[in-house]
């Protein structure tokens, strides 16, 4: 389906699932592989280790909240024939890149919930972390700007 057969509502419902899978994803991968696999860090690290399990897990259920919501759109879109491969796409790195670039630099640094890693040099770990997720929030909007532009022409 191209983006000019999409109507507006239904293009905005194509990115906004796309984010919310995208937001679901970053959680998912961020739970599983830095608080679980690599034992880095917790979701709230400024208590005990039993409360940072439990924030963890607050967290992942907030995650697959936001999947599950995605997934729902996305299953609606595609029962009215409205989904949108390259909006749908556009969403979800908005979604994962604003979600870690948030996670980054507010939770991280503004809030100090947690670190990504506590190593004497966290620095390179915050601009690696705030970098990739900069450039996954530039592709998703590029990409949104171009399937917009083209329902344009």
């Amino acid at each position: 389906m191209t983006p000019r057969s999409v109507g507006s509502s239904q293009s905005t419902r194509n990115v906004w699932s796309g984010v919310f899978f995208g937001v679901g994803l970053a959680g998912f991968i961020d739970e599983v592989v830095f608080h679980q696999l690599l034992h880095w860090h917790h979701f709230y690290d400024r208590a005990t280790p039993a409360i940072g399990l439990v924030s963890d897990g607050l967290f992942h259920a907030v995650s697959w909240v936001a999947t599950v919501v995605a997934l729902l759109m996305f299953a609606d879109l595609r029962r009215r024939r409205a989904f949108h491969r390259q909006l749908w796409l556009a969403g979800l790195l908005i979604g994962t890149g604003g979600f870690q670039l948030y996670d980054g630099l507010v939770q991280h640094k503004l809030l100090r919930l947690h670190q990504i890693r506590y190593v004497p040099e966290v620095l390179v770990y915050d601009v690696v972390w705030n970098l990739v997720a900069a450039a996954v929030l530039a592709a998703g909007i590029a990409l949104l700007l171009r399937a917009r532009k083209g329902s344009a022409d």
